[in-house]
């Protein structure tokens, strides 16, 4: 049997619509745990997660039954939605 290895690094970097600055220390914590549970429960491994009030910095390996976009779109619609629902920010929030 062969064994097939991968190591597959990709840091994603997006930000606040419009660069507004919704994120601060309360807000960011918030979101990041909450991307890094959503990640594990699907199996993504997020090395490090991290980022300002205006943008947010994610490290993941990616598996390659994966694409990118596919796993970006997934982080950022899920993680805008929880965000809008949990009312965390004053008016509606999105990731640009």
């Amino acid at each position: 049997m062969r064994h097939v290895y991968y190591k597959i690094w990709i840091h994603l970097v997006w930000s606040v619509k419009n660069r507004y600055p919704f994120l601060n220390d309360e807000i960011r914590h918030k979101i990041f745990k909450h991307i890094s549970d959503k990640a594990e429960e699907k199996g993504f491994f997020i090395d490090i997660i991290n980022g300002y009030s205006d943008h947010c910095h994610v490290l993941i390996s990616l598996n390659p039954k994966y694409s990118i976009s596919e796993v970006v779109n997934n982080y950022k619609g899920e993680s805008s939605h929880w965000i809008n629902s949990e009312k965390l920010t004053s008016t509606h929030f999105a990731w640009q």
